[in-house]
């Protein structure tokens, strides 16, 4: 009887914990966020680092848990990425550039074909300033293509399926910025 009662909450704290949210760095990531009609479930979250700073916190939130980075990209399935600052490091100037290489990275060096795609989205790192707090997210929206929120606020919309398989590839693609984000948002 006692076994049976202990294997029932062990059973019961699992479940919890896997719809629990996450906090990294400070930062609460909840466990669903809501796109539009769509809940999305957190799929996995990590920090973002460069040599010693901890520049920002990332969660990948995606309409059913998936540890395969590359069938998240390609999916044209809803998929959201919220970044949050965490280093005064940070301002519009290095983000945009960073943005820009992780373009880069990702389309392995060709990213004409995306150009001007990728300067609407670099546009809003530009448009105001940066502070450590600010939370981006960068949405994928089936047949709309990425909204990008600063705090909340649309600031763009960049449509194509091309985009988003770029956009995502910063994170999850074969040469990730971050290996050990990737990891993390993938839920390993």
């Amino acid at each position: 009887m006692k076994l049976k009662l202990i294997t029932l909450l062990v059973a019961m704290y699992v479940c919890f914990m896997a719809d629990a949210q996450l906090t990294i760095n400070g930062i609460t990531l909840p466990a669903t966020i809501k796109q539009g009609t769509t809940d999305l479930v957190l799929n996995g979250g990590g920090i973002r680092k460069k040599l010693f700073f901890k520049l920002y916190t990332g969660g990948l939130y995606l309409s059913a848990k998936n540890k395969n980075g590359a069938d998240i990209v390609s999916a044209d399935k809803p998929t959201s990425f919220r970044l949050t600052i965490t280093s005064g490091v940070i301002n519009s100037g290095n983000l945009s550039e960073a943005v820009e290489e992780g373009f880069t990275k990702s389309m392995k060096g060709n990213t004409a074909p995306l150009q001007e795609k990728i300067n609407v989205l670099v546009s809003t790192f530009k448009s105001e300033e940066i502070k450590e707090g600010d939370m981006f997210e960068l949405s994928y929206v089936p047949g709309e293509g990425v909204k990008a929120y600063k705090n909340g606020k649309l600031k763009n919309t960049i449509q194509g399926l091309d985009f988003k398989k770029a956009l995502f590839g910063i994170w999850l693609g074969e040469d990730p910025v971050d290996a050990d984000l990737k990891t993390a948002l993938l839920g390993s």
